[in-house]
C-alpha cells in the first residue's frame, strides 16, 4: 500500500514538473525567437531560417535602434512617468486609505461605497477623453500622471494593511498629544513599508508598461513613453529619416529586425530588474490576502 502511495506521489510530481517545463518553454520561446531574429544575418531572416537560435550574428539592427534619438527621449519620458507617477500614486493611495480605517469618521461608509462602485462601473473611454480635453490635460505630462494616478483596488489593500496595525499603538500616540497627521506620517507609514514596497512596485510596473492611454492623450512624439513609441514602430513602421536611410542603404537591416531589436531594447530593463523584485511581488500577493 505504501509503495503504491509513493508511486502515485512520484507520478504526480513528474506530471507537475512536466507541466512547469512546458509552461517555461511556451513562455520563453517567443522572447528567444525575437532576440534570435534581431541578431541574425539578413539572408537567414529573409529565407525564414530562424526558428530558435540565431543564424549568424548581425548587430546592425541594434546599432540603428540605439542611434535613433527618439528611443532615448522615450526612455527619459518613461522614467519620468514611472518615478513621478509611482510617488504620486503612493501618496494618493495612502492618504485615501488611512481615513477609511478610522471608525470615528462618520463618512467612512459612504466613502467606501463610492470607492467600491468604481470597481465595477466606469465612465467609458469617450467621456473620459472629453473630461481630459476640457481640463486641458491632452498632450501634457501632467495628464499622463493624473489619468491613472490611483487604483481603488490598491486603496482597499492598503486599508486592510493599515487595519492590521494595533489600535492601542495609535491610541497611545493620540494620548501623548500626536494629531492625525503625526500619527499617519510618524507611525502608520513607517510600519507599512512592506505594503508600500509591494504596491509601489505594482504601480511602477504598470506605468512602465502602459501605452494605450498615452497614445490617445499624447500627440507630440517628444512626450511619448518608450512603450508607446514601440507600438508605433511595430504597428505603423513609423521611423524617422535616419532609420529610413538605414533601411534603404545596404546596412544589413530589415524593418522586422529593427522592430524586434526595438522590442528587446525596450523590454530588457524590466526583465533584468524583475528577478530582484520578485520577492516583493510575492509579498504583495500575501498582503492582498489579508482580511479587511
Amino acid at each position: 500500500m505504501k509503495s503504491r502511495v509513493e508511486a502515485g506521489d512520484r507520478l504526480f510530481s513528474l506530471i507537475v514538473y512536466a507541466f512547469i517545463i512546458l509552461v517555461c518553454i511556451v513562455t520563453l520561446y517567443p522572447f528567444i525567437y525575437v532576440v534570435s531574429l534581431s541578431v541574425s544575418n539578413i539572408g537567414s531572416v529573409m529565407r525564414n531560417e530562424v526558428l530558435l537560435l540565431p543564424k549568424g550574428l548581425n548587430w546592425a539592427a541594434y546599432q540603428t535602434v540605439l542611434t535613433y534619438k527618439g528611443i532615448f527621449v522615450a526612455y527619459g519620458n518613461t522614467l519620468f512617468y514611472t518615478v513621478c507617477g509611482t510617488l504620486l500614486s503612493l501618496g494618493l493611495t495612502t492618504t485615501a486609505a488611512y481615513p477609511l480605517t478610522r471608525k470615528d469618521w462618520k463618512f467612512r461608509g459612504i466613502a467606501t461605497g463610492f470607492l467600491a462602485i468604481t470597481l465595477w462601473f466606469g465612465g467609458g473611454m469617450i467621456p473620459f477623453y472629453l473630461v481630459m480635453k476640457n481640463l486641458h490635460l491632452l498632450d501634457s505630462r501632467v495628464g499622463v500622471l493624473l489619468y491613472a494616478a490611483v487604483s481603488t483596488f490598491y486603496i482597499i489593500i492598503v486599508r486592510s494593511y493599515f487595519d492590521s496595525i494595533p489600535k492601542e499603538l495609535l491610541e497611545s500616540a493620540k494620548i501623548d498629544g500626536a494629531n492625525d497627521l503625526r500619527i499617519f506620517a510618524g507611525i502608520v507609514l513607517p510600519l507599512s513599508k512592506p505594503v508600500l514596497a509591494a504596491i509601489g512596485l505594482y504601480y511602477a510596473i504598470g506605468k512602465w508598461n502602459s501605452f494605450f492611454w498615452e497614445m490617445i492623450l499624447l500627440n507630440r512624439e517628444s512626450l511619448l513613453p518608450v512603450q508607446a513609441l514601440l507600438v508605433r514602430i511595430i504597428r505603423d513602421s513609423s521611423f524617422d529619416k535616419e532609420m529610413q536611410l538605414a533601411l534603404t542603404s545596404d546596412s544589413g537591416v530589415l524593418p522586422i529586425t529593427i522592430q524586434y531589436a526595438a522590442v528587446v531594447v525596450t523590454s530588457a530593463p524590466i526583465i533584468f530588474i524583475y528577478p530582484f523584485l520578485q520577492r516583493h511581488f510575492v509579498k504583495g500577493v500575501m498582503i492582498g490576502a489579508i482580511k479587511s
